[in-house]
């Protein structure tokens, strides 16, 4: 039972990236899932969070309107694109999931602690 996140890399301000999050072991579209990010020197941050099940979910501003989550069942697989990056989106980028938490139970959702799968990470870094 476990995730793996992969797509991580080197880009120029402005560019794409696409990293993925591939469950194993259970389900991934019955749970919440959530996208973190840590840049160095900083806290993890909890950026995108969306439920399958009811629809709910919550954006961060810092990256509302240029990043998107979404999922494929069939491949049991989250996705997060990332569009019009900047240096500021410098970070290492973590999924998780939990079955009983629900994205509008905000602070539960912005807490990696709090869930049951989770991650090892996906290197981004953003160059000018």
């Amino acid at each position: 039972v476990q995730l793996v996140e992969s797509g991580g890399g080197l880009v120029q301000t402005g560019e794409s990236l696409k990293l993925s999050c591939a469950a194993s072991g259970f389900p991934l579209q019955e749970y919440t899932i959530t996208w973190f990010r840590q840049a160095p020197g900083k806290e993890r941050e909890a950026i995108l969070c969306f439920n399958g099940r009811d629809g709910t979910r919550f954006t961060s501003p810092s990256v509302n309107g240029r990043f998107a989550a979404s999922i494929e069942p069939t491949e049991n697989t989250a996705f997060l694109q990332m569009d019009a990056l900047n240096l500021e989106d410098t970070a290492v980028y973590f999924c998780a999931a939990d079955f009983r938490i629900r994205c509008q139970w905000v602070d539960d959702a912005k807490t990696w602690s709090k869930y049951q799968r989770k991650g090892q990470g996906t290197q981004v870094t953003v160059s000018s």
